[in-house]
């Protein structure tokens, strides 16, 4: 990735939005529950387009009739159809996590690979999943995980211009310190959860406001 030019003020604006959401949201971790690398791939898998609270209804059930990637790959579709339909596009989601079952089992010994390039290869899985994996999971600083939340308020924050998933991740990475990269997505999300929601933001409780071009627009 080429190096952006960055001019000192947005540099300094960037550096207080960071410290700002440190300070306001520490210790804040992914909403999913997950106790390995393989639960938390399924579960970000089931969360497109629905919530993590009921992902977290849903996998409990799920977890315990597949544990392993081995058992998934041999899942009757039609059984864990059931199991997570409440999560939306239940058909696809199935074939999804049995296709992405059966890839780390022929492909990597079993084992979820720890790498942005090998995570791309399952069905099921683009930038923002193969993120929540690496960082969450792994700890792996590979790029900045970019959901509807992450999206909407890099935008608001004039830290992007862009409504693609993949340029956005793209501008905030040129802005931010890599070492901030897995927990700017976890600040942020729990920010646009309870303050800079999409309809009706909570500007009066927000933290950022005397850095917020959006706020400035609205007053």
């Amino acid at each position: 990735m080429p190096k952006l030019y960055k001019r000192p003020k947005e540099v300094q604006r960037v550096a207080k939005i960071v410290a700002i959401l440190a300070q306001e949201y520490q210790g804040v971790e992914c909403a999913l529950h997950y106790s390995n690398p393989f639960q938390l791939l399924v579960a970000t898998i089931l969360s497109a387009q629905c919530t993590d609270t009921r992902v977290n209804m849903v996998t409990p059930n799920l977890f315990s009739e597949y544990p392993t990637p081995q058992l998934l790959a041999l899942a009757n579709p039609k059984q864990v159809q059931k199991i997570i339909k409440s999560t939306g596009f239940f058909r696809n989601k199935t074939r999804s996590l049995i296709g992405s079952a059966r890839k780390i089992v022929s492909s990597y010994g079993g084992i979820v690979p720890s790498n942005m390039e090998d995570l791309l290869t399952l069905p099921g899985v683009a930038r923002k999943t193969a993120n929540v994996v690496l960082g969450t999971a792994f700890s792996i600083a590979n790029g900045i995980v970019v959901d509807t939340h992450v999206g909407r308020i890099a935008k608001r924050l004039d830290m992007t211009q862009s409504n693609s998933p993949v340029i956005i991740e793209r501008n905030l990475m040129g802005k931010i310190d890599q070492k901030y990269w897995i927990d700017f997505s976890h600040w942020v999300i729990h920010h646009g959860r309870q303050v800079c929601r999409a309809r009706k933001p909570r500007c009066d409780h927000c933290v950022l406001v005397d850095l917020c071009p959006y706020y400035v627009e609205q007053s």
